[in-house]
């Protein structure tokens, strides 16, 4: 049986999440440049989440870290606007059901910030979690809201929470 933990990063977790969703970029060939491979808090992950209004979660299994996912204010954006960011699992989980579970832990943290809305941007290959974002209530936008620095990821989504 699987049994999966959800909690909040702690500071020892930023080599192991840095190196995971590396992993994932270089799995899925996700462009590097233009994209949150390229954020400069990415070995800081913690430190990053620590800031107000900002949270981020690993989920593990056995011990071992095996996706990843947050929450901050949309950077250069409405303050009632946060987004979902860094949502990344090992191929292995994939499927399993951790997503959605992970996606409803994010919302609801959301939520308690009092934020009204969550944007998300993703690549248009990523079918399956479009189809999870979808599934969340996401819809689909013409345009990018806020500037996350992220130009190279052409398919942007947004929720009313």
């Amino acid at each position: 049986m699987v049994n999966w933990l959800i909690r909040t990063i702690e500071k020892k977790d930023n080599q192991v999440v840095a190196s995971l969703i590396r992993s994932v970029f270089d799995e899925l060939e996700i462009p590097k440049v233009g994209t949150a491979y390229e954020d400069p808090y990415l070995d800081l992950m913690f430190e990053q989440y620590s800031k107000p209004k900002s949270i981020y979660f690993v989920v593990e299994n056995e011990g071992e870290i095996v996706g990843c996912a947050g929450i901050a204010p949309l950077e250069n954006g409405d303050s009632e606007i946060c987004e979902l960011q860094k949502m990344y699992f090992l191929p292995k989980t994939r499927g399993l059901g951790i997503g959605s579970q992970m996606m409803e832990k994010c919302l609801e943290q959301a939520k308690s910030f009092g934020f009204k809305k969550c944007y998300i941007e993703t690549m248009p290959f990523m079918h399956a979690a479009q189809k999870l974002y979808k599934k969340s209530g996401f819809e689909y936008l013409d345009a990018p809201m806020g500037c996350t620095g992220h130009n190279s990821c052409p398919v942007w989504m947004l929720k009313v929470l």
